[in-house]
């Protein structure tokens, strides 16, 4: 059975990113790529460096502030690379994350920040 066009059936609303979230390896600094859309349970990441499918990372970016004045939140977090695939650029890669090692103050933060109506 084929979706109707426009419906979304993953189990947690995602959100498209606006401009440019980057995505560096914490643990040894280098970038990754950039965020392609966001749930509070994974991401898509479009890398411009190789992943390694099956892989554990270790994530750092920052979610920008929605709100006028506020400050963008900053975030740490392990996360499993379930699939990847060639991109439409050269060079670029698409990958599946699924966050496996957030504490709670993250996991609300990605919560509130999907959630929100896009500005």
């Amino acid at each position: 059975m084929t979706a109707p066009a426009g419906s979304e059936y993953r189990r947690t609303p995602r959100r498209q990113v606006a401009g440019v979230i980057e995505v560096v390896d914490a643990m040894t600094g280098q970038r990754l790529g950039r965020v392609g859309n966001l749930s509070d349970s994974g991401m898509l990441l479009i890398a411009g460096a190789p992943v390694v499918e099956d892989a554990l990372y270790q994530l750092r970016f920052a979610l920008p502030a929605d709100a006028p004045g506020a400050a963008p939140r900053a975030l740490e977090l392990g996360a499993h690379l379930l699939w990847s695939a060639a991109a439409n650029a050269p060079g670029q890669v698409w990958a599946g994350l699924r966050f496996i090692a957030l504490d709670e103050a993250q996991a609300r933060a990605l919560r509130e920040w999907v959630r929100a109506p896009a500005g």
